[in-house]
């Protein structure tokens, strides 16, 4: 069973910028599907950014221009470069891992704090 853990959250000034780190526990066999998710207190969870074993990529309109996805192979790690950040942005981020006739697994979250 593959862990993941995220790390890189804290508190940023708004338009500042943070990197999200998604490390798995082992390498990861295609075909997959990693993503970043949100979700803020009382709210529903969101879908962020999205990328395929393939190198596909796909993000929010709200985060389209400010945030990146990528990936590590060799670090068995995906990325998410957070810039421009927003008062918007707040919330806990969390990475999960789909693949055919597998359950999907998610890792802990790591808080993102963007206030002044």
């Amino acid at each position: 069973q593959v862990q993941l853990v995220e790390s890189g959250g804290g508190l940023v000034q708004p338009g500042g910028s943070l990197r999200l780190s998604c490390a798995a526990s082992r390498s990861i066999f295609s075909p997959y599907v990693m993503d970043w998710y949100r979700q803020a207190p009382g709210r529903q969870r969101e879908l962020v950014a999205t990328i395929t074993s393939g190198g596909r990529t796909n993000y929010a309109g709200s985060v389209k221009g400010r945030f990146t996805i990528s990936r590590d192979n060799a670090k068995n790690t995906v990325y998410l470069q957070m810039n421009n950040l927003k008062s918007e942005d707040t919330a806990v981020y969390y990475c999960k891992l789909s693949a055919p006739m597998r359950q999907d697994i998610w890792g802990q979250g790591t808080q993102v704090t963007v206030s002044s």
